[in-house]
């Protein structure tokens, strides 16, 4: 079993939020796989489905970003998934905008949601950073990855989201190297 964890904020205010780039792919997800309809269950959004013949959660945590964790906390205790089968995906100030790094583990580098999962089942889950930039100063950060993607950059939001999902079969049979290289090669037109 392995769950999937888009990360974002609940609410028509925050829906185009750069934060909420993990709710834009998990929707995706859903869509291109076929899971399940939605339905509010662990204080989050549920869908459940097969992936290259692996049974498959995915979840959009409606804790708001700082308490993602309770939310994946409760849905792995109550299925007995391990943290090793968890895949997150977020949002990443550090990295530039347009690209995609995976990795298993590491620090929050400050990512709030990311603190909370680390807080709630540890650091040895999966996580699809998505690059959205940084705003050059430490005072304009809050309102950076809480503003929505400029028009210009809704296009290339697309085709990252479109590209992770193509790709989601390497990811869950957890050839992280291999998914991080696809996807950039793809997004890079290589």
């Amino acid at each position: 079993m392995l769950l999937l964890v888009g990360l974002g904020n609940p609410g028509p205010d925050s829906e185009n939020n750069r934060h909420n780039i993990g709710f834009k792919i998990i929707d995706a997800i859903n869509s291109h796989f076929k899971l399940s309809k939605q339905k509010p269950k662990f204080k989050g959004l549920l869908t459940t489905g097969n992936i290259e013949s692996k049974k498959v959660y995915a979840i959009k945590p409606l804790t708001f970003m700082n308490n993602s964790g309770t939310a994946i906390k409760e849905l792995i205790d109550y299925f007995k998934i391990d943290a090793k089968n968890v895949i997150v995906f977020h949002d990443d100030l550090d990295i530039d905008f347009g690209k995609v790094k995976a990795k298993v583990g590491g620090s929050s580098a400050g990512h709030n949601g990311i603190k909370s999962i680390d807080k709630f089942i540890g650091t040895d889950y999966s996580r699809v950073r998505v690059g959205i930039g940084h705003p050059k100063t430490k005072k304009k950060v809050n309102s950076h990855v809480l503003e929505d993607f400029k028009d210009d950059e809704e296009e290339k939001i697309k085709e990252i989201t479109e590209s992770i999902v193509k790709l989601v079969p390497t990811l869950i049979d957890k050839k992280i190297d291999l998914f991080s290289s696809k996807v950039n090669q793809n997004l890079n037109g290589i």
